[in-house]
């Protein structure tokens, strides 16, 4: 077997759709208290407004608006010092608004990471941007600071419920949950409404924060949103900022069509800022950003800095029937504070879970298999160290953020490079060290030539 195994290793913008809802559908709200524009507005033209139906407003209530800006002590800028920096860039080197900057701090960010040093200037500005990232760059905290800095700069004198006026769009619930809960913390104490709809999740609950409240910021999967649109639960005419986060995955999971009403549904890209991520600028990529985007900012941060920098990287071949020994032995001698074991398949995944609880590890499973309601609560479980072990198919590869991993193991060899590279991003986040252990058997082997080339470097096997 070990000597199959040697030789296995040798071996264009779219047209604006007509109004096809009803205006007057739409609910009025009051315009939120305190909404002050902390700066003069830049010079962006701004979509032309839709019709409404003056008698239907007449007879909606007024709702007050649903966010609350916390209250804690007097605070101002002069609490929040931070030293300049050669190389780096600081939040307070970018004009943004008081009420944002307490938040960043409350977070307790004092540099701006690559991605948001590159990418922040010319986006504050309001100039189109894309930027090639992978996860745990930071480019979640680059695209809502812009979109905090814009809604405060220029507030409508009037408000209606369900015109988000500015749209995030997640290929996975996963990652639309962790964006809503950063967007939650930066926007703490700006009085501005977050609203994050997903599916899996309580549709009764998500429509009465549409319909109920004007919603500034509104964070969804590109499913649950055209759920909303239909029923005309929500309306994306008022648009100021468009992102669409991890678009070569929304590629890759056949969002594209989805994505591609809900777009038209936004005034044209000459009246909204649009900002574009992407782990990749392949072919299919570069049509949508001509498509969609206006003289755009191109960034690009190169996987390698993420991917292997701060994490060590182990390989070892092995046997597959060997594989459960050699991951309990890892786990009896590395100890993990906190690890994420990877498999391929939901089986996979289920009975490895199943086979370390009996054997006395205190392990959790994320797969897609597991409920919406679930996954948050095993997450929660993990993030607060309830639990030490989660194994994960790739649906906790991306946007999972999840403090002090310290190992990532790949049970199995993900078949597409880029998973690889999300996977091992799990560790060595926020400058720790980490450790990525991959067993690679028979079956593995034939992945990793392109594993290496999109690497760009070669990974050292050794035998166990």
């Amino acid at each position: 077997m070990l000597k199959k195994l040697l030789k296995a290793v040798a071996g264009k913008q779219e047209a604006p759709a007509a109004p096809s809802n009803p205006a007057g559908n739409k609910q009025q709200a009051g315009s939120k208290a305190g909404k002050q524009p902390n700066k003069p507005a830049r010079d962006t033209h701004k979509a032309p407004k839709g019709s409404h139906n003056a008698e239907a407003k007449k007879k909606q209530p007024r709702k007050p608006a649903a966010a609350k800006v916390e209250k804690e002590e007097p605070w101002s800028l002069a609490d929040f010092q931070v030293a300049e920096e050669a190389g780096k860039t600081r939040f307070h080197d970018l004009g943004l608004p008081d009420s944002v900057m307490r938040g960043i701090h409350k977070l307790g960010f004092s540099y701006c990471t690559p991605i948001q040093a590159e990418t922040l200037p010319a986006a504050l500005r309001g100039r189109d941007t894309i930027g090639q990232a992978q996860t745990g760059t930071g480019k979640s905290a680059a695209f809502l600071l812009t979109i905090l800095n814009r809604l405060l700069s220029d507030v409508p004198e009037e408000r209606f419920a369900s015109e988000p006026r500015a749209l995030v769009i997640a290929p996975t619930r996963e990652l639309a949950l962790q964006i809503g809960k950063d967007a939650e913390g930066l926007a703490r104490y700006t009085g501005l409404n977050i609203v994050t709809v997903v599916g899996g999740m309580d549709y009764e609950k998500q429509r009465k924060q549409l319909r109920n409240h004007v919603v500034d910021v509104l964070v969804a999967t590109p499913g649950r949103l055209i759920d909303f649109m239909r029923s005309e639960d929500v309306f994306l005419d008022q648009v100021e900022v468009l992102v669409l986060d991890e678009a070569d995955r929304m590629l890759d999971m056949g969002f594209i069509p989805d994505v591609r009403r809900i777009v038209r549904a936004t005034p044209a890209r000459e009246y909204r800022q649009t900002l574009l991520f992407s782990a990749t600028f392949n072919y299919d990529v570069r049509i949508l950003i001509d498509q969609w985007t206006q003289d755009p900012l191109e960034v690009v941060i190169e996987p390698e800095q993420v991917a292997t920098d701060r994490v060590e990287q182990r390989c070892y071949l092995i046997a597959d029937s060997d594989k459960y020994k050699l991951l309990e032995k890892v786990l009896a001698e590395e100890k993990p504070e906190r690890s994420i074991i990877f498999a391929n398949r939901r089986d996979l995944t289920r009975n490895l879970c199943d086979k370390l609880n009996k054997n006395g590890h205190k392990a959790v499973l994320l797969s897609g298999e597991v409920s919406q309601d679930k996954r948050i609560k095993t997450l929660e479980r993990f993030r607060e160290g309830k639990v030490t072990i989660m194994v994960a198919t790739d649906v906790a590869g991306r946007g999972i953020h999840v403090d002090g991993v310290s190992h990532v193991i790949n049970y199995t060899l993900p078949e597409d490079p880029e998973d690889y590279v999300h996977r091992i991003g799990r560790t060595g986040r926020a400058g720790a060290k980490g450790v990525s252990i991959s067993f690679i058997s028979e079956d593995d082997a034939f992945v990793l030539p392109d594993l290496e080339k999109y690497l760009g470097m070669k990974l050292e096997l050794t035998q166990p």
